[in-house]
């Protein structure tokens, strides 16, 4: 039974400081990666700044969501009141945005919390079950006390990545296989 042939994932470098992988993200920032990322057991201020990361869009689909809902319940309680059931009560108008406020603020809410949501997992490219770092032994102590950089074999300057790291100044970097 022959062994099922195995395909280069990217170069994992392991550093011990977080000034360290603060330096080793500016570094493949400025050498021009695309597909890479950070591993840190904990938040570091002024890692999006170092990655180039841009802002995220997700505020933009919870926008559209909330607006959606806003309207959704102003234009279900004006249907509602106009055609479906109108009743004029004490000469009110079939229609005010006074009354159909609560209605419509709720439904912005959820709306724009299911916006929020939504944005969140496609661009994240969520739910993602499996990557190949989760195989790697080392890997595990990211979460613990270790900070790594991995860059991916799909990245167009693939070849310059060990070069780079060992420039960075990583203790160890090894070929994760998939």
């Amino acid at each position: 039974m022959s062994a099922k042939p195995t395909k280069t994932y990217g170069l994992l470098a392991e550093f011990d400081t977080a000034a360290a992988i603060m330096h080793a993200a500016i570094e493949c920032r400025d050498a021009g990666f695309k597909k890479w990322d950070v591993y840190t057991p904990f938040p570091i201020h002024g890692m999006d700044d170092a990655m180039g990361v841009k802002k995220s869009l997700v505020g933009w689909f919870t926008f559209a969501g909330g607006f959606t809902g806003f309207f959704t319940g102003m234009g279900m309680i004006w249907f509602m009141n106009k055609f479906d059931y109108p009743l004029v009560v004490g000469g009110k108008p079939l229609f005010t945005p006074l009354y159909a406020f609560p209605v419509s603020y709720e439904l912005t809410i959820l709306m724009g919390s299911f916006g929020t949501l939504i944005g969140m997992f496609l661009l994240n490219r969520l739910p993602k079950l499996y990557n190949p770092l989760f195989k790697n032994e080392r890997f595990k102590r990211a979460t613990d006390d270790r900070f790594f950089v991995c860059i991916e074999a799909a990245d167009p300057k693939f070849s310059q990545a060990r070069e780079t790291l060992e420039k960075a100044g990583a203790q160890v970097i090894e070929t994760v296989e998939d």
